[in-house]
């Protein structure tokens, strides 16, 4: 391996669905263990890393969870679930050594600190882990759109998709057993072929401030480590 990581500071962007493990629902402790360990290990690494996590494993804003409640109020309630998430996940995180500060966009000082985008960079530059909680802070935004925002706002090297499968393909390629996958694709060739890496916003952000987006397995153990390294297997955008 590089002495030198490749990357030295990144934002990791989870689905709330990778913390769920085989569970229908919520979040399964081994997995997020598992998950805080890949994290810890690229920290140790003295790579500067924040996290945005989704919560598909709780709420979902635009699903049959939330049929009959106002778009609004789910993408809120969907908000709230992030919060939860990253509370969970610190909470491993800090069990594991590793320094941790979760911020919300929706201020609520109780349980975490307010999004202030100085003070967050002051605690990567300390060595902390920051979790990026409530998406924006705004409705009808994504939390992939928070993900690129948030990346360029800390000025991160590269933005990490932690996925399903190790890369982005034509096509679902565990529906179909042809799908085709890219090593590397342009942000434009995303937008265009309306390829589901992250949504139009998030790719759009990402381009218009040069932040390239590295798509990963989540599951392979060790790998978030190797894609630091510019090594192991993902589909660079950029």
């Amino acid at each position: 391996m590089p002495e030198e990581p490749k990357y030295q500071r990144v934002l990791l962007k989870l689905s709330g669905e990778a913390l769920m493990g085989k569970r229908d629902y919520g979040l399964d402790p081994d997995m997020v263990g598992r998950i805080c360990d890949e994290v810890a290990a690229v920290h140790d690494m003295g790579v500067q890393v924040c996290l945005v996590i989704g919560a598909g494993n709780i709420f979902r804003g635009m699903s049959s969870s939330a049929e009959g409640i106002e778009r609004t109020s789910a993408d809120y309630m969907g908000m709230l679930a992030t919060v939860m998430n990253a509370l969970a996940v610190q909470s491993v995180l800090e069990t594991k050594g590793v320094d941790t500060r979760v911020l919300s966009a929706i201020p609520m000082q109780t349980v975490c600190e307010p999004y202030i985008r100085r003070r967050a960079v002051r605690h990567m530059e300390k060595g902390r882990v920051v979790i990026f909680a409530a998406g924006t802070g705004n409705p009808f935004f994504t939390t992939d759109t928070a993900a690129a925002l948030r990346a360029v706002e800390m000025g991160c090297d590269a933005l990490l998709k932690g996925t399903q499968v190790d890369g982005v393909y034509d096509s679902d390629p565990k529906t179909n057993p042809d799908a085709v996958r890219y090593d590397n694709l342009k942000y434009q060739d995303v937008l265009a072929r309306d390829l589901k890496v992250m949504d139009t916003s998030a790719i759009a952000l990402a381009r218009d401030n040069r932040v390239p987006i590295l798509v990963f397995s989540i599951h392979n153990p060790g790998e978030f480590s190797k894609v630091i390294n510019g090594e192991g297997r993902f589909t660079l955008v950029d």
